[in-house]
């Protein structure tokens, strides 16, 4: 007796590759392994020069000819060769604009999902219909019992963090609730919702355009659910080094400071300002004793001299906003602990 075939949702999953190298097949066979299918797999490969994404359709096309596991993908999946290295956002983009399913999913190749990841994530969306994005359960490759994160928190003066980065899992992990914004690593969005809001902030390349996103959601009106039962095991910064490299502190500092210019509520700026400088000072500091001041200090630079653009879009962000400040205030972290 032959198994079940996986049913499918009407979901495309996005996957953004840049010399994902061995973790790109195994991210992929975690696909082909979902108890329910998505409707289509895009790749989009951003000029990777590890031979990744070739490998990747050898597999396919090999498993297709001999029924593999890679063969339940096979005719969802496409690969998009953008020809450069786009950046995490604009790539992301570039998928979006082409999907035409009403749900999206985005997918790092360096994320392993359990079977059930994508079930439990449609699941709660058809739970929650006021809820634009849902974010997974990150739990740290390699380290069995450590969480990679179960969301985006973001404090008031500007400081996203990873909620529950490296922390040993808790029975409270386990629990579903509203968070700031997904972890763009494991997270499903509405398409519409994404597009409305002009998805993903190309200019950020990448680091916390996932933060500004889901801030902007927020803006709009929406908000965002935490779905502990989807799980993916996330290696973290494949692409990047390391998570305390400069390329990871250069980009998360420009962009942290966009993201607060551009969304932040003018009734919040007397509370934010204060904390926001106070956040920098600290940061420069941590950073000048891990020798990465250098890094530090140009991204502010170059966040400064970016601003005229991200104040004319601000511009536009404010005006289109329905939740009121009050609102806002209390989906942020305003206390000191990080959790």
């Amino acid at each position: 007796m032959t198994a079940a075939r996986p049913t499918t949702v009407p979901v495309t999953v996005v996957v953004v590759n840049f010399n994902g190298g061995r973790f790109l097949e195994r991210c992929m066979a975690c696909l082909a392994r979902q108890a329910t299918l998505p409707e289509r797999i895009e790749l989009v490969d951003c000029a990777s020069t590890d031979g990744s994404a070739d490998a990747l359709e050898a597999a396919v096309r090999s498993d297709e000819s001999s029924d593999g596991l890679l063969s339940a993908i096979a005719g969802r999946l496409s690969v998009d060769r953008a020809g450069r290295n786009l950046g995490f956002a604009a790539a992301n983009n570039r998928a979006i604009e082409r999907c035409a399913t009403p749900l999206v999913a985005l997918l790092n190749p360096d994320a392993f999902a359990e079977p059930d990841w994508l079930r439990r994530l449609c699941d709660a969306a058809g739970r929650h219909p006021d809820c634009a994005s849902f974010g997974s359960r990150q739990m740290l490759e390699g380290h069995p019992g450590m969480v990679d994160g179960i969301g985006d928190a973001y404090h008031v003066g500007g400081m996203p963090w990873r909620s529950r980065h490296r922390r040993r899992l808790r029975p409270d992990d386990l629990r579903a609730r509203e968070i700031f914004s997904p972890c763009a690593a494991a997270a499903l969005y509405r398409t519409d919702a994404v597009r409305s809001v002009g998805a993903f902030d190309a200019d950020f390349f990448c680091y916390c355009e996932d933060v500004d996103l889901g801030f902007r959601l927020r803006l709009a009106g929406h908000s965002c659910r935490y779905v502990p039962e989807a799980v993916v095991h996330h290696v973290g910064a494949a692409s990047s080094g390391h998570r305390h490299s400069d390329t990871v502190v250069y980009h998360g500092h420009r962009n942290l400071v966009w993201t607060f210019a551009k969304d932040m509520p003018l009734a919040l700026l007397p509370l934010a300002i204060p904390a926001h400088l106070a956040t920098t000072a600290a940061s420069l500091v941590v950073l000048g004793l891990r020798g990465q001041a250098g890094a530090f200090v140009r991204a502010k630079v170059d966040a400064l001299s970016g601003l005229p653009a991200v104040l004319r879009k601000r511009a536009a962000v404010q005006q289109a906003r329905r939740a009121g400040a009050g609102a806002i205030l209390g989906s942020m972290r305003t206390g000191l602990w990080r959790g």
